[in-house]
């Protein structure tokens, strides 16, 4: 089958890789309806993030289960279904306390951006739709395998909800989609940080009231003086780096709530600063194994549009391409369709 490999930094290429199949009886293999590039495939793609020999590219998909193992019980073939980057058993102490992506038996599902891909511990790790989804609402369930669910994680942990003023730092597809979870989630004032135009729009439709491109020092007096002086009740992290960490926090007001979902490089924090804040810290890989019976119901009865993210679709084979355009920011998000 055909799949996108990492050869060294900027070196993509869609070739022939072993064909997945069952290797425990917990397993599925699904035929990959869509599955896209994630801003944290940037990493290794820019060279951040070391590349020993050829890596097999992808963590967000969908698609049809065309076999399961001997243990699959509630997991069928035909069934279109969506899972996380982290396949989980959904029923050890750590999942049933809502924290998936830290399963005692995790695994890290790798290799999506192809044609058919293997998913461990299917039963804890896929969730079946309905029935199989028109066609125009695949992106929006391949949002909910990650950046949907990364987004919804960040506004969950910042405590997003009624009354409250939300800020969003970061203006990728988990930025973009913390807002609209941060929307569906009823909070009050939502500031989107960002200084690209397409990017405001898609914010402004998700449910953006106020739209802030400073930066830095600059951005949090913005967000303080849209707040009466005093900071965002909760602040979404969405990018990583020791500025936008920084940023966030100093965006909140004391006694508020910052969800980081930002993949951190190189972030350290002082730590008398901290204590003096009175900010509350919560995020890391999001357990989006929890939110997916959730989200599903709301993309199947279209209540949300989060496929709106997607803003270029390709073939598999111009995989190249999407890594390129996303690196240049001449697109939000790159889907792939196999």
């Amino acid at each position: 089958m055909r799949g996108a490999v990492l050869h060294a930094p900027g070196d993509i290429r869609v070739e022939e890789r072993e064909v997945p199949r069952i290797v425990a009886p917990t397993d599925a293999v699904i035929r990959l309806s869509a599955a896209c590039v994630c801003g944290s495939d940037l990493w290794p793609y820019r060279g951040v993030e070391a590349v020993d020999g050829p890596v097999a590219m992808g963590h967000e998909y969908v698609g049809i289960v065309e076999e399961v193992g001997d243990e699959v019980k509630t997991i069928k073939p035909g069934q279109f279904v969506i899972g996380s980057f982290f396949a989980s058993d959904n029923t050890c102490g750590i999942c049933g306390a809502g924290y998936q992506s830290l399963c005692v038996h995790r695994e890290l599902v790798g290799g999506a951006q192809a044609e058919l891909l293997r998913v461990p511990l299917a039963d804890g790790t896929l969730v079946a739709t309905p029935g199989v989804p028109a066609d125009d609402l695949i992106p929006s369930f391949l949002a909910a395998s990650d950046v949907l669910g990364t987004g919804w994680f960040g506004a969950v942990a910042a405590q997003a909800g009624p009354g409250r003023t939300v800020a969003v730092v970061g203006d990728g597809a988990v930025g973009l989609l913390a807002v609209l979870a941060a929307r569906q989630l009823g909070a009050e004032q939502i500031i989107a940080m960002s200084r690209h135009a397409p990017r405001q729009k898609l914010a402004r439709e998700f449910g953006a009231t106020d739209i802030v491109t400073e930066r830095g020092d600059a951005g949090i007096a913005r967000v303080k003086e849209l707040t009466g002086g005093l900071g965002a009740h909760s602040v979404i992290e969405a990018v990583g780096t020791q500025e936008s960490m920084l940023q966030a926090i100093g965006s909140t007001r004391p006694g508020g709530h910052v969800g980081y979902v930002g993949v951190a490089h190189d972030v350290t924090l002082d730590g008398q600063e901290l204590f003096f804040s009175h900010v509350h810290l919560h995020g890391g890989p999001a357990p989006v194994r929890q939110y997916l019976p959730q989200l599903i119901d709301l993309i199947w009865n279209r209540r949300i549009n989060p496929g709106k993210v997607f803003d270029l679709d390709l073939p598999l084979d111009k995989a190249a391409e999407a890594y390129r355009a996303m690196d240049e920011r001449r697109a939000i998000k790159a889907l792939l369709r196999p």
